[in-house]
């Protein structure tokens, strides 16, 4: 990006009432066959304009044709049976019922290109898309094949790369994978989970991100939170071998989180999308508060390599209050960006 600060969501916004149930995850939609694909594609175009009238300047899809944002992606590839169900814990947190692994997974088409090409014919400005990482995508399964985490990401990790060289050709500009999961296993994490992500970006020439959160603002999110303590070291300890790695931007956590700002100084060189925008309360930020916030991220990150964003996604806002954080989120940087000019 030439523009200095340029802002951009973390991922999902949410969906219009005729779509999917309002503020809710895994919503079922409200449409169906012929309807439900014209109906994708408004959304889609509702998330750019919303995007397009608060300045954002990386425009997302907002996630508005997906229920989820692992689930969707997984319920496209073979070797997993949503029928045969089995309750794990998702991230050491809060139990959920899950899809099995029953046999080796592949991809027999792409997943999102359709869509991303269709966002790209729609708008001139860089799109970012959002994929789940791979060890996010085994915390969200059990697994009755592979029986080895480590097996099932490499090979998740294979698939990630196809799909994702599919978005660069359909036109791509920054390719994301969510990885919340980088945030509780910090062993896996350092011993193959950041080998598998640099396996799922092989060969791609667009712009790369990992976005590592603490959640979106759900109850058990909330709860686990306030059992960190008062300062949030996680990214302690996936940082380091991040800074070595080739992903070219790291998102975090910023806004009224108890994650230390000179954490970011383990990630001197590479760009840094700032989360700050706090996605788990319904109190829009002010323009001096987002500011504020990019300001102490700026003693730690070049001012060319900082990226405004949001913490997480939106989809369990209601919508005129993700319309007004994200321009408060354009406000701030745009402080900030005159200050610095």
């Amino acid at each position: 990006m030439k523009k200095l600060l340029p802002t951009s969501t973390a991922g999902s916004l949410p969906k219009p009432v005729w779509l999917a149930e309002p503020e809710t995850l895994w919503s079922p939609w409200r449409l169906q066959g012929a309807d439900l694909v014209e109906g994708k594609e408004d959304a889609l175009r509702l998330a750019l304009q919303e995007q397009q009238a608060a300045n954002i300047d990386i425009i997302s899809d907002g996630e508005q044709t997906r229920q989820h944002f692992v689930t969707t992606f997984i319920e496209h590839l073979s070797g997993v049976d949503f029928e045969q169900r089995e309750t794990v814990k998702i991230r050491d947190r809060y139990d959920a019922s899950v899809p099995t692994v029953v046999g080796a997974v592949a991809r027999p088409k792409a997943v999102f290109v359709e869509a991303a090409t269709f966002l790209r014919s729609q708008t001139q400005q860089p799109i970012k898309w959002a994929l789940p990482g791979p060890m996010t995508m085994i915390d969200t399964l059990y697994d009755a094949h592979y029986k080895s985490r480590e097996k099932l990401a490499w090979e998740f990790a294979k698939i990630l790369n196809q799909e994702a060289k599919e978005l660069e050709a359909a036109g791509v500009d920054i390719i994301q994978f969510d990885e919340p999961a980088f945030n509780v296993f910090f062993d896996e994490v350092n011993d193959w989970g950041i080998a598998t992500l640099e396996r799922a970006i092989e060969g791609l020439k667009c712009e790369t991100a990992v976005h590592i959160c603490y959640g979106y603002g759900i109850k058990a999110n909330t709860d686990w939170k306030k059992t960190l303590g008062s300062e949030w070291r996680q990214y302690e300890e996936s940082f380091p071998k991040l800074q070595q790695s080739k992903i070219d931007i790291i998102s975090l956590e910023c806004q009224n989180s108890h994650v230390p700002m000179d954490l970011i100084e383990l990630i001197r060189g590479k760009k840094v999308m700032v989360g700050a925008i706090d996605v788990a309360t319904n109190t829009i930020e002010t323009a001096e508060e987002v500011a504020a916030t990019l300001r102490k991220a700026l003693r730690f990150v070049d001012a060319d390599k900082l990226y405004p964003s949001t913490n997480c996604g939106m989809a369990p806002l209601p919508r005129h209050v993700a319309r007004g954080k994200m321009q408060a989120l354009s406000a701030g940087a745009a402080l900030v960006r005159r200050e610095l000019s």
